[in-house]
């Protein structure tokens, strides 16, 4: 596999200010479904964060510039047999300390044994609690809840909880269920925490977290995405040198932000290929070519391949073969174009930085592994090229942020994602032509009155599906015998879980009448009210 040509663990992290180069804080995940969020949380604070398996070695975490370590939650519980373990390099690099649910159940056991936590006895504590604050007793002040008021709405999620605190230790606050839901060792900079501060429903978890990371770490801040553009820029230029670079256009958010970031950087070097597979939504390819040839000026081609994967396609009703289809034959329209450029040594993706967490749980980390990460089709083998990664160090909303400091157009950037197989996969079963024809006309419909409801920017994905079914009808005074279109609408923050919308009855009113009424074979419209889990955000 070829190696990406920089590090993604530097040192000096793109994004900082050269006196806050080397702040890093580094989050040891024990699997919670909040790890993410956490990382999320503290880079929103202006300090740049990684996201590390548990079980990771100390050296490729120890560098220079780390100013504090926390402990993620977790799904396991102390007493399982496997279950992950404080690494002992942790407690002895004299670094601030923050466990968090799980993460404080392993920093108390790991310092005072079985004692010092009690199996869930009645069920555990899930849901919204009211946190006390102890240390306003004429006591010490905790550096961690300064600010905070005396009482406030946390969220918890757990099982077990710490009964005994360890040695050096305080109890600074507690809940009704939950004694012990802020511990502290002020001397040695360790605390615990049993809720979660990184979401929402934690009123104040934001402002403890900012404790955490400027009055106890002692962290300055500096990640911001201005100077992220500047250092990437100098850095893209020092790798590539003179060569040329192909990047796959695909129009959506991610390929869109690294194609502008890499033309900044590199201008006529950059050659961007963009391959219409007609499977494409309404108007996508025109406004593709005329966004980034026209608007950005970019060196771009445009291939039409429609005919090509329409026709191996055909009669092809299962998901995956489709996907496996459409996916050889982009490798191999890609490649053809790519071979034919001169001087081209890199291909750039839009990888972002959860795709590299999401491959590193094999590296020891106790979460299940999402998807494992892979160049490109394995492109960058066939081709003889280097992989470039420019957006490998950001989540979705940084990915955004970038895009607006370089000045991407918000229709972009707001776009919702669109699967790598197109409507192929929102077109269930076989694939034709005039069934094709059918969904993009809804999809484009739905859209229309979803932007002029605002109701776009307030669902994350929104789309129409065409099921392979036909419903019977009445039109005038005449029978119809013809298909079913599914609107789908979610709401999500990780995508991981998502829920459906609930779209104003007047709004999908409006959307199933102008469908019926303005394409011409569709005759019915229902709404997806199907959660993620169990069903799916996409159809197939």
């Amino acid at each position: 596999m070829s190696e990406p040509v920089s590090d993604p663990w530097a040192a000096t992290a793109p994004g900082m200010r050269q006196e806050e180069a080397r702040e890093r804080v580094a989050i040891l995940d024990f699997g919670s479904q909040f790890s993410h969020l956490i990382a999320r949380r503290v880079r929103e604070l202006c300090v740049f964060s990684e996201l590390w398996p548990c079980r990771v070695e100390k050296e490729a975490v120890l560098r220079a510039g780390l100013k504090g370590i926390i402990l993620s939650g977790g799904p396991s519980s102390v007493y399982e047999q496997g279950a992950p373990r404080v690494p002992e390099w942790v407690l002895t690099a004299r670094i601030p300390v923050l466990g968090i649910c799980y993460g404080q159940q392993a920093l108390a056991f790991h310092l005072s044994g079985e004692k010092a936590v009690a199996r869930g006895r009645s069920g555990g504590e899930y849901g919204f609690a009211e946190l006390t604050r102890l240390d306003l007793n004429g006591g010490r002040e905790s550096p961690l809840l300064r600010g905070l008021s005396p009482t406030t709405q946390v969220w918890m999620s757990h099982g077990d909880r710490v009964e005994t605190v360890p040695e050096g230790f305080r109890v600074a606050a507690g809940s009704k269920s939950c004694p012990i839901a802020v511990m502290e060792d002020l001397d040695r900079k360790w605390f615990g925490i049993q809720f979660h501060p990184e979401v929402s429903h934690t009123q104040e978890g934001v402002k403890l977290l900012r404790n955490f990371l400027y009055d106890v770490c002692g962290a300055h801040g500096g990640w911001e995405m201005g100077s992220f553009v500047e250092q990437s820029i100098a850095r893209i230029r020092q790798e590539v040198g003179s060569a040329r670079v192909v990047l796959g256009l695909s129009g959506g958010v991610d390929s869109s932000v690294a194609a502008v970031l890499l033309q900044r950087a590199l201008g006529e070097q950059l050659t961007c290929i963009f391959v219409d597979n007609g499977l494409l939504r309404a108007g996508e390819a025109v406004e593709v070519e005329g966004t980034f040839r026209d608007h950005f000026h970019m060196n771009l081609r445009v291939v039409d391949a429609r005919e090509r994967f329409l026709s191996q396609l055909k009669d092809v009703a299962d998901p995956e073969q489709k996907r496996r289809i459409i996916g050889r034959i982009f490798i191999e329209v890609f490649e053809q174009e790519a071979r034919s450029m001169k001087r081209a040594e890199f291909l750039a993706q839009g990888t972002l930085y959860p795709d590299v967490i999401e491959s590193s749980s094999p590296r020891g980390g106790p979460s299940v592994t999402i998807k494992t990460h892979h160049n490109v089709g394995g492109l960058p083998e066939r081709l003889g090229l280097k992989l470039l990664e420019p957006l490998r160090e950001l989540f979705k909303d940084e990915v955004r942020r970038l895009g607006r400091e370089l000045g991407v157009p918000e229709h972009i950037l707001k776009r919702h994602p669109f699967p790598g197989p197109g409507l192929a996969v929102r077109c269930v079963g076989a694939v034709e032509d005039q069934d094709l024809e059918l969904l993009r006309a809804a999809d484009q419909i739905a859209r229309q009155e979803l932007e002029a409801s605002g109701y776009m920017d307030k669902t994350n994905q929104a789309f129409v599906v065409l099921l392979p079914v036909r419903s019977v009808g009445v039109m005038g005074d005449a029978r119809t015998y013809e298909r079913v279109a599914v609107l789908r609408a979610v709401v999500t923050e990780d995508f991981m879980t998502a829920d459906w919308a609930d779209l104003p009855r007047s709004l999908l009113q409006k959307i199933s009448n102008r469908i019926i009424n303005e394409v011409r074979g569709i005759n019915r419209v229902v709404y997806d009210i199907s959660s993620k889990p169990p069903a799916t955000i996409e159809w197939e």
